[in-house]
């Protein structure tokens, strides 16, 4: 059975209309008025067990919305969701035996007492025994590197340093699936990296199902094998990261750089971006192919360096957020891009 089953979920909020002039605000004092906001809108996929996946979307498209869903924290309008085999909304208590959780801008850690009084407490809290809850917390302390502040109260830690707690204290209970919201949000490169390579070895070694948010391409790439794209509350890409990645290959930036100035005029090619010694082509290889390309780029003068480059990710993603509704977003389907990126094919050629 599938880790995580969600059929047709939605969510719609009831917010309150806003009234316009000073009678009817006086009016909405005794008769508010509300509107519907569906944020989740028929959302459906499976998760297996021990599998990654990026749960990816703008601002607004109803992420946060699902994963609350997900784990109980907010009951759906319609549709169904299970998780473990459990349902959250009915099961709330006795799946946070099961499932962990890292929300990147709030936190489950005390702010004034050490990790290790939070660990403690939150052994309580989940019930788990003494012996069972120290040999934990030593393997994530050496896991997680936590031994030079784990008694060091929480509001004097970096931010980078909070979130490898965060992490850690999410595993303390061996959830079976774990829920990353923004992990990663405010990091540097370095914490950045890191934190990567610590839920990847989580998964790894605990075989921890994996389903993250996030709007950091670095975080989706090096630890996610799967990519779910939610748009206006829809969902409109399940696939592979491979597959992914793939719908970038049909786009290739060129950038070229001579020791004189050269003519680079190509037939049905021109550079977007040139210099008396340098240019960058934007490749459709559907159309032009690579090879002709380069060796035509090579054979103009006296080459001192050329670069080839896949379209960024975050471009292909980019491209499924700019649609105007979930419909036009699925209809995208495997068109690699809409032509984004040309500013960095001239970097490319610049650099």
């Amino acid at each position: 059975m599938p880790a995580i089953i969600a059929r047709d979920l939605s969510k719609t909020f009831k917010t309150k209309v806003r009234p316009s002039g000073r009678l009817a605000a006086l009016r909405s004092l005794v008769k508010p008025e509300y509107r519907d906001v569906r944020a989740v809108k028929g959302v459906s996929f499976e998760i297996d067990d021990g599998e990654l996946v990026a749960f990816l979307g703008p601002n607004g498209a109803g992420k946060s919305t699902t994963i609350k869903m997900l784990m109980g924290i907010l009951r759906p309008t319609g549709g169904s969701a299970t998780v473990l085999g459990l349902d959250p909304a009915e099961d709330r208590v006795e799946l946070s035996r099961y499932v962990g959780a890292v929300f990147g801008q709030k936190s489950q850690l005390w702010f004034h007492l050490p990790p290790s009084d939070s660990f403690r407490l939150l052994g309580s809290i989940y019930e788990i025994d003494d012996d069972d809850r120290r040999w934990r917390e030593a393997e994530l302390i050496e896991r997680f590197g936590l031994a030079p502040y784990w008694d060091v109260p929480v509001r004097k830690l970096s931010l980078g340093e909070r979130i490898r707690c965060e992490l850690a204290a999410s595993l303390l209970p061996s959830p079976v699936a774990l829920f990353l919201d923004e992990p990663t949000i405010g990091l540097d490169v370095v914490a950045k990296r890191e934190i990567r390579q610590l839920l990847a070895e989580a998964a790894r070694v605990d075989d921890t199902t994996i389903f993250m948010t996030s709007h950091d391409m670095g975080d989706i790439e090096k630890v996610c094998k799967r990519a779910i794209i939610i748009h206006h509350g829809e969902v409109v890409v399940d696939e592979s990261m491979k597959a992914l990645k793939r719908r970038s290959l049909s786009r290739k930036y060129v950038g070229v750089r001579y020791a004189s100035p050269v003519d680079l005029e190509l037939p049905g090619l021109s550079p977007v971006k040139r210099t008396p010694t340098a240019a960058s082509f934007e490749v459709d290889t559907s159309r032009h192919s690579l090879a002709e390309v380069v060796r035509a780029l090579a054979s103009r003068g006296d080459l001192e360096d050329i670069t080839v480059e896949d379209e960024p990710l975050e471009n292909v993603i980019a491209a499924i957020y700019e649609t105007r509704s979930g419909a036009e977003a699925q209809a995208l389907g495997l068109n690699a891009s809409k032509g984004a990126g040309a500013a960095r094919a001239g970097e490319a050629a610049s650099a």
